[in-house]
């Protein structure tokens, strides 16, 4: 009997990856509610409005809460995922299987990237039909795109701390390490209303150009699409790197 391809290996662990996490309602239904929750609190009051700059106030909004809604999904969802699954001894079993670690990884990227997918064109087609919000059709694209190529960094800090702490404690980690982050880099609140100091470190957090690459593309005031893309190029390195130290750390000590 011949080995399978990587690619068909990569298709079945892919489709498994999905089905399992469809199935656990904490992440489905998190994933695709919570942003159409933190939308519907903050955002539809002011759906209709204009900013003085003419920017559409419900668009602003809602492509900030879909930043954080993918940036949930890799942290929350993936990130503590990993962690669970390390606590049920369910990478020894991969690692017992002729599955190379690498198409078990992709696998779950990949995933991530299509429940963030999922995320984003809900929370958009609910901005749309609820809150009124619309933008041209090519302007949604260009949100989905930048929110999906983005992404990265928060797929590396998932990764690291899926691999570097404990079933118990990444939750508690990932707590403290996100949601801090979305606030201070205004996700949820304008960053120029944030505590002055907050203001001084925002342009040093990955979220912050994240949605800075998300607010540019409903036309609100942005830094240069480069410039969004160098710094989270550079935190992706950074993360993945921690991510990469941390995986090798714990197969070191369970298959050494």
């Amino acid at each position: 009997m011949g080995t399978a391809s990587i690619s068909s290996m990569l298709l079945a662990q892919a489709r498994s990856e999905f089905v399992t996490r469809w199935r656990i309602p904490a992440f489905s239904i998190t994933s695709l509610v919570l942003p159409i929750l933190f939308f519907t609190f903050f955002g539809l009051p002011f759906a209709r409005q204009t900013s003085p700059a003419g920017v559409s106030v419900g668009a602003y909004l809602l492509v900030s809460f879909a930043a954080y809604g993918v940036g949930n999904v890799m942290v929350y969802g993936f990130g503590i995922g990993v962690a669970v699954e390390r606590g049920q001894k369910v990478d020894v079993l991969m690692r017992a299987m002729p599955i190379p670690p690498l198409v078990v990884i992709t696998a779950k990227v990949l995933n991530a990237l299509v429940f963030s997918l999922i995320s984003i064109v809900a929370l958009i087609a609910y901005g749309v039909v609820v809150g009124g919000v619309h933008q041209d059709l090519g302007v949604w694209v260009s949100v989905i795109g930048r929110l999906l190529a983005g992404s990265l960094p928060f797929v590396g800090l998932g990764f690291a701390i899926g691999y570097g702490a404990s079933p118990n404690a990444a939750p508690a980690l990932a707590n403290l390490i996100y949601l801090p982050l979305s606030f201070a880099s205004g996700l949820f609140m304008p960053v120029d209303q944030l505590p002055g100091f907050v203001q001084r470190v925002a342009p040093y957090l990955p979220s912050y150009h994240y949605g800075q690459l998300a607010w540019g593309a409903v036309g609100a005031p942005a830094e240069p699409l480069h410039v969004s893309l160098a710094w989270l190029a550079g935190y992706t390195a950074l993360f993945m790197f921690l991510a990469l130290r941390a995986y090798r750390r714990e197969e070191s000590r369970k298959f050494a």
